[in-house]
């Protein structure tokens, strides 16, 4: 019998309690939010668990929520049970004053590149990370560039056509 979203909601909900919030299915993935610091617990529950396995790390990410004080930048883990072709996403929420989350290398190799290059871009601290330090941009930058900080054009500009862009005008 093929593993399907209330049971993995179950087992966690049984695991965790409380801890475990925002429960969604989109587009028929389970989606659900723990508290940063039991990060690495929930990960190695959905590893070692018989009947979860989720033991491939198909994605991990940030995303920024600049609207969201205390808790702007999200970790995004997408996990993947290659048995039952089952995947999840798993989020931990933290604040861009103390960005610290833990890191998942020990328990997934490929979170070693994945962190890096979501340290690079977000500035999530992964604590106990074995070398974290820029993997795209340069040393010297001062500042994380997905984040929302920054608008994404000069709209004073005069020297741009609308129409060369898609906006504006009419579509023959």
């Amino acid at each position: 019998m093929a593993l399907s979203n209330e049971e993995i909601k179950n087992k966690l909900i049984e695991k965790f309690g409380d801890a475990i919030i925002n429960f969604d299915e989109s587009y028929g993935m389970l989606s659900f939010e723990a508290p940063k610091d039991i990060n690495l617990k929930v990960l190695q529950f959905l590893f070692d668990d018989a009947t979860l396995q989720f033991q491939f790390l198909t994605d991990l990410t940030a995303v920024h929520y600049p609207d969201d004080k205390g808790s702007e930048l999200a970790v995004v883990y997408h996990l993947h049970n290659l048995k039952d072709n089952v995947r999840i996403r798993f989020k931990v929420r933290t604040s861009i004053e103390r960005p610290d989350v833990f890191t998942a290398t020990k328990l997934f190799s490929a979170a070693n590149w994945m962190e890096r290059e979501t340290f690079d871009f977000y500035g999530v601290n992964f604590v106990g990370h074995p070398n974290l330090k820029r993997i795209l941009n340069v040393d010297e930058m001062d500042y994380f560039p997905m984040r929302k900080e920054f608008p994404m054009e000069d709209q004073t500009r005069i020297d741009k056509d609308d129409e060369m862009f898609g906006r504006g005008g009419s579509i023959i």
